[in-house]
């Protein structure tokens, strides 16, 4: 691996971001928001709603369609502390798919606010979930590295846990907008194409597509594509080592489907990511593939791709072989998806082998998202977010974006 890596001092990506550029609330209409083009080094900008004239005939554009859940549930004692369970990812059953569909219990590895208040004992709150009186509990039931292990349980097998979210849940908005979330929250906080439940917070950069951008986008002749990657919590977890060797990445789950692949590997050099959980996904992949090339995998093996992969044993193996060996392994065992997680960390020094072209919103200081937009631009970020800063541009989840043509 380039040594330098790991040894990345995370203050060198810092820059000023007043709270006032930070973006509280959308625009009324998504592509009205600004689009700062970056090609070649040199800067420019347009509104969003011209990015299919910067997209080249032929492209294949791929979104993470994702669907943010109602991730927070308050109980309160009955000493009245307020205790929230905020929903991290499913433990039992571990399918986000098969989880929504349980009737009655099920587990989840949450971050719980006010902890210390919350003895241990379990806490219940009666709501009406269409029309039935439902009374739901939650029980602490131990620790996880990630948070704390409940177990939620309510008392009508007639109604689903997904039922039950979008009554008792809350949407879970950035924490850095400093506000309560909103019922306008519920639709502009996910992508016009958001299809599968299970992210905790939105692939933002999907946030600015409207039916009419997709459709310039189609009639232009670029090819679409989805991919699912829920994003965690982790995206918003702030560096706090020095140097970003002591910095742990959290591990995502995603699904490919095999169609995807296919189109990956004949349009390779013409792929567009919208947005970062896209890029981590797509160049996940690559390392997925490219130990595939090197040996067999069982059908149960699990799939992941680890946080310092791609530096430590950087593999010599072209794209296209690694595409293809993921396509075989799906035939092997006749799937017609494929499932996998990926802690990868995408930092100066890595090198992109699958992404050419990446559509993305600002980032905060001295977060892995900035080291990986870095990485994409070698280094010339600063060029990028200068011009933004000094432009009027919004920055964050709820701000303005950019198209990245290194």
């Amino acid at each position: 691996m380039k040594t330098n890596t790991k040894q990345i001092r995370i203050s060198d990506y810092n820059y000023p971001l007043p709270d006032s550029r930070i973006a509280k609330f959308p625009l009324a209409r998504r592509d009205a928001s600004k689009l700062l083009v970056y090609r070649s080094g040199e800067v420019s900008e347009d509104t969003f709603a011209a990015l299919p004239d910067y997209l080249s005939e032929g492209s294949l554009m791929v979104f993470n369609n994702t669907k943010v859940i109602m991730a927070r549930i308050h109980f309160r004692k009955a000493t009245g502390a307020l205790i929230e369970v905020f929903l991290l990812e499913p433990v039992a059953p571990a399918d986000y798919q098969v989880m929504f569909l349980e009737n009655r219990r099920c587990e989840w590895c949450c971050l719980v606010g006010n902890l210390k208040k919350w003895k241990g004992e379990p806490l219940s709150r009666t709501i009406e979930v269409d029309g039935k009186q439902v009374t739901l509990t939650a029980s602490r039931v131990g620790e996880m590295r990630t948070g704390q292990r409940v177990v939620l349980e309510w008392d009508c097998p007639d109604i689903t846990f997904s039922e039950i979210l979008d009554v008792v849940g809350e949407l879970p908005i950035p924490p850095y907008l400093n506000r309560a979330s909103e019922e306008s929250d519920k639709t502009t906080y996910q992508t016009v194409y958001s299809k599968i439940k299970g992210s905790v917070a939105a692939p933002t950069a999907g946030l600015h597509f409207t039916d009419e951008v997709l459709r310039r986008i189609d009639a232009k002749g670029i090819i679409r594509e989805e991919l699912t990657l829920h994003v965690g919590a982790g995206t918003f977890r702030p560096v706090k080592s020095e140097e970003i060797e002591g910095h742990e990445m959290h591990s995502e789950q995603f699904c490919v489907q095999r169609s995807t692949i296919q189109r990956l590997l004949s349009h390779q050099g013409h792929v567009v990511a919208v947005g970062t959980t896209s890029v981590r996904t797509l160049e996940s992949l690559y390392y997925l593939g490219a130990r595939m090339c090197e040996r067999d995998f069982g059908e149960d093996e699990p799939l992941q791709v680890t946080q310092w992969e791609p530096y430590d044993n950087p593999p010599a193996v072209e794209c296209d072989k690694a595409l293809e060996a993921l396509l075989r392994y799906l035939e092997r065992y006749d799937l017609s998806s494929l499932h996998a997680a990926t802690q990868i960390i995408i930092a100066p020094g890595y090198e992109y082998k699958v992404v050419n072209q990446l559509v993305t919103n600002f980032h905060q200081p001295q977060s892995t998202l900035l080291l990986l937009v870095s990485a994409f631009v070698h280094g010339d970020w600063h060029r990028i977010y200068d011009y933004a800063l000094s432009h009027d541009f919004r920055f964050l989840s709820y701000g303005d974006s950019s198209l990245l043509i290194p």
